[in-house]
């Protein structure tokens, strides 16, 4: 059994947002002695599974929707099911994004080191994509079709 202070240390989370998820009935078998809640290695596993889906974009909301289907036993397994393979593509598509994010500033550093070398732009200015480094040429590419 862990306090809510080791807790919070082992996820980095303020005890606040422990307590909140307390109230919004994120852990329904959470023990207390004396008022002081006590986390099993279950509420450890089910934190685990609330952060996951708080980092693809999971709201409270819906991650107490989840909760609630878990309490449900077997008959809800359609429906978490579905959840998961929606917030799969929820962070596939984020992350194609971000892809193209990561690529624009990796063009970006690699032209500003060529501007640094040459001292200006105009040799960059002029150069067209299939003259730069493969790695790069595919960076400008994806950020400029």
């Amino acid at each position: 059994m862990y306090t809510i202070g080791q807790v919070s240390e082992m996820f980095d989370l303020p005890v606040s947002t422990l307590r909140y998820y307390d109230k919004e009935g994120l852990f329904p078998n959470l023990q207390r002695t004396s008022g002081i809640r006590k986390f099993s290695d279950r509420e450890i596993e089910t934190l685990h599974v609330i952060e996951c889906l708080k980092k693809s974009g999971l709201e409270i909301k819906d991650i107490k929707q989840f909760m609630e289907w878990c309490g449900q036993g077997s008959k809800t397994y359609r429906q978490r099911k579905e959840l998961f393979e929606k917030q799969i593509e929820s962070v596939e598509s984020e992350m194609e994004r971000m892809n193209g994010v990561l690529a624009l500033l990796k063009y970006k550093c690699w032209y500003y080191e060529q501007a640094i070398q040459d001292g200006n732009e105009e040799r960059l200015k002029a150069m067209k994509p299939e003259d730069m480094p493969e790695e790069i040429r595919l960076a400008y590419e994806s950020t400029h079709n």
